[in-house]
């Protein structure tokens, strides 16, 4: 059974909290699994979740600050002590590569998986599957940094009313998706396009054309959020976002799931965010996020 969800592994921003670890984000696509910013204690996070090495066929680190990526030694050195059978991928900014090799080989162990890095030079696509295509999209902070988004192909709904009229049925169903027609009827009489699911991940930025681009009609968008609407100047200067503009960046996305998360520790209070988020006109599905929460991709419309 196909599983798409989005497992919580952190949520703090700059420091760990009694409450909150450091990043980590798994979106579990099908039989894949895609790590993002895997912060310091994300090895052990993925533990509690129920998450192993064996799930994990894609590493994409957003930028290299700490928060984001003080995890991926523990993470590597993981991947190679359970002898993970399949290649695992890499992504990170191409300028961030000293960090990324000094992560990699933060302490001696012993290499047994094939780990292929594919840095990020620019926007544009850097993996196309059967099962979707994954772009990096560049964003506002001081230091490079990248979004990620992920776009299943689109496909084809049948309508079984338009195949009963035709006579359609059977074996023949099969045959009208493989040749495009059958006896003179076009597939685009009995069915219609499915569109493709849509997720997108953006961290550490201010709001940005990049922003806009990453959050375009995704069914589920994970969003940081470090302040609330009063600290926006003290967002600009350190290059994030406040609650209100990231459900603000939604709300003209038309996202249907709003996942904030990457809470600045001066903040007590997570409903506040949800009251923001909803003052600045979001109407969708909003989740305030939590360590070790599983928010599944919302289903096809």
């Amino acid at each position: 059974m196909s599983v798409r969800e989005l497992v919580v592994l952190g949520t703090a921003s700059q420091v760990p909290t009694r409450h909150r670890n450091h990043n980590g984000y798994l979106l579990r696509w099908d039989g894949e699994g895609i790590l993002f910013d895997p912060g310091e204690g994300t090895q052990r996070q993925m533990l509690r979740a129920g998450a192993a090495a064996h799930d994990l066929n894609r590493i994409c680190v957003t930028h290299f600050h700490g928060d984001h990526s003080l995890g991926l030694a523990g993470v590597i050195q993981r991947i190679n002590l359970d002898r993970v059978p399949h290649e695992i991928t890499a992504h990170y900014p191409r300028s961030g590569r000293r960090f990324f090799e000094r992560l990699r080989y933060a302490t001696a162990y012993r290499e047994t998986v094939a780990l292929t890095e594919v840095p990020v030079v620019t926007d544009g696509v850097l993996a196309v599957t059967p099962a979707y295509t994954l772009d990096a999209r560049r964003l506002s902070h001081p230091v490079e940094s990248y979004g990620y988004r992920l776009t299943e192909p689109d496909g084809r709904r049948m309508l079984p009313e338009r195949l009963a009229a035709h006579g359609i049925k059977g074996p023949d169903v099969g045959r009208i998706q493989r040749e495009g027609s059958l006896n003179g009827v076009p597939l685009d009489e009995v069915s219609e396009i499915r569109r493709g699911q849509r997720f997108a991940f953006v961290m550490d930025t201010r709001l940005c054309d990049g922003v806009h681009a990453l959050a375009e009609g995704c069914d589920l968008l994970v969003i940081e959020s470090t302040f609330l609407d009063e600290d926006e100047a003290l967002a600009t200067d350190h290059g994030h976002l406040t609650a209100g503009q990231a459900a603000r960046a939604a709300r003209d996305a038309g996202v249907r799931h709003l996942v904030l998360t990457h809470f600045s520790q001066r903040y007590s209070d997570p409903e506040e965010f949800e009251r923001q988020a909803r003052a600045a006109g979001y109407e969708g599905e909003l989740t305030v996020a939590h360590d070790l929460l599983r928010v599944p991709v919302p289903k096809r419309r």
